[in-house]
């Protein structure tokens, strides 16, 4: 253990480590902190003002310490390919072969002028030069080691293949492109998931008539701009990501396959395949989930098959939903004030009534019962307003009335759906002229419970007598 904490130590002197506060640094110093205490007979900081309890179960010393050494050992492994891979993209830059093989022109003005330009290159906005210790610089790099399971040769390689893609394709200009119009309804973003990640949907059922992939796909001129247009969203998903330690770096991008085509659609394929492998060649571990929900069947079965040809940690970057899971399945990851109100969530485009902030609040309707949602409406001349969706499939029917608090008042009826309405959230809205109550009542005729999730706000209002007298 003290070889280990010498070689940290050299590293840092060395000037190999140029940033003394990035993150992983830090995560393997402490690691080694925790190690050497425990080496020591000494506890860990994190149980140091903890009380001892003898009933409590602990692992034997021998288990947790082949533990921690794994875990140490890998480590000390990807922080020695990060301090490798900052110095060959260090030397990459200040020996001008960033974008492939050295340069044949050792010194000279024009030399000089071509290494102070690399010295200021960037990628997604983040400089590449280590030394400039900017904080996001680590980050980026690390997408790379990953993707090649930290084998530092080849993550420079696809670094480089990387930059003089983007310098051909001009990607860095293409925010500034005004592309063919048409694809506007095929993808938008929209709020961020429980994490904080950037999300994005691509609805490929708006390319459900052969008219409309034809006008969009019918030739290899506009393939290539729907592939620039491809390109060009994902740079802009891009510009939501914050790079810098403890933050989101990546985006979830969901696929809506409602009313897609079936798999005889050579060019849909064909240009999906190219932006796929696009994706993965040059955009590493910048979209963490990929979620494709209303999957048809012929592509549930196809997906399933292929699936068991891959591994396991390329599976977990996929989630599969079908039509009757799309909204338990998306507020798994995103919070329903953040979900959109097509997809079972409360989020509408210039909604004023309500904001993310708004508290939601669950119920669960129990199996073959009744439920009731009462929101108190205790002031009069206020309107109510409130959201509600029901989770999962369809079947469960609900009712909402206001109720008085005088019983000499009349109930007023505001809605009887004898069905609710798969995968939409509900809105509705009562002014009211007395003190009660809105109730709604959810009757599940089903052998399984559901949950209801809700909100709802008071709003001031001037009674529209008022208004016409004015």
């Amino acid at each position: 253990m003290g070889k280990k904490r010498e070689n940290i130590n050299k590293a840092k002197e060395s000037g190999k480590v140029q940033d003394q506060n990035m993150a992983n640094l830090f995560d393997y110093e402490i690691a080694l902190q925790v190690q050497e205490g425990h080496e020591k007979g000494c506890p860990s900081q994190t149980n140091s003002d903890q009380e001892t309890d003898e009933e409590t179960f602990e692992e034997p010393p021998s288990v947790r310490e082949d533990r921690l050494n794994v875990a140490m050992r890998m480590k000390e492994r990807k922080f020695k390919a990060l301090v490798e891979f900052r110095c060959r993209v260090e030397d990459a830059i200040l020996g001008d072969y960033l974008f492939g093989k050295p340069s044949n022109k050792v010194g000279g003005e024009d030399n000089a002028k071509a290494i102070e330009q690399l010295k200021e290159i960037t990628l997604w906005g983040v400089p590449l030069m280590p030394s400039k210790r900017h904080g996001g610089t680590d980050i980026v790099l690390l997408k790379f080691l990953e993707a090649k399971d930290y084998k530092v040769l080849e993550a420079l390689e696809m670094l480089q293949r990387t930059l003089k893609w983007r310098k051909e394709f001009k990607a860095d200009e293409i925010l500034e492109e005004i592309l063919v119009p048409g694809f506007e309804n095929l993808t938008y973003q929209n709020s961020r998931d429980k994490d904080g990640h950037p999300v994005y949907y691509n609805v490929y059922g708006a390319l459900k008539d052969q008219q409309t992939q034809y006008r969009i796909l019918g030739s290899e001129e506009k393939r290539e701009k729907f592939l620039r247009w491809r390109v060009q969203y994902m740079e802009k998903a891009i510009k939501e990501i914050r790079f810098q330690p403890g933050g989101t770096n990546s985006i979830v991008q969901i696929i809506d396959m409602k009313h897609a085509q079936g798999p005889t659609t050579k060019e849909l394929r064909s240009v999906c395949r190219k932006s796929w492998k696009l994706f993965q060649d040059h955009y590493p571990h910048l979209i963490h989930l990929n979620i494709i929900i209303n999957v048809p069947l012929w592509y549930y079965i196809s997906h399933t098959f292929s699936s068991r040809l891959k591994t396991q940690r390329k599976k977990s970057k996929i989630v599969i939903a079908r039509p009757g899971k799309v909204t338990s399945t998306l507020l798994k990851f995103i919070p329903p004030e953040n979900l959109p109100v097509e997809y079972g969530g409360f989020k509408r485009d210039n909604d004023d009534d309500f904001s993310p902030e708004d508290k939601v609040s669950e119920v669960t309707v129990r199996a073959n019962a009744f439920e009731h949602i009462r929101i108190p409406a205790p002031q009069a001349g206020v309107t109510m307003v409130w959201d509600l969706t029901v989770v999962g499939s369809c079947d469960v029917s609900y009712k909402e009335e206001f109720i008085p608090d005088d019983e000499g008042s009349y109930k007023v009826l505001l809605q009887n759906e004898k069905e609710k309405k798969k995968g939409e959230g509900v809105r509705n809205s009562f002014y009211i002229s007395e003190p009660g109550k809105i109730v709604i009542t959810f009757d599940n005729p089903l052998l399984k419970k559901k949950k209801v999730l809700y909100r709802y706000k008071t709003k001031p209002t001037v009674p529209i007598y008022v208004l016409n007298k004015k």
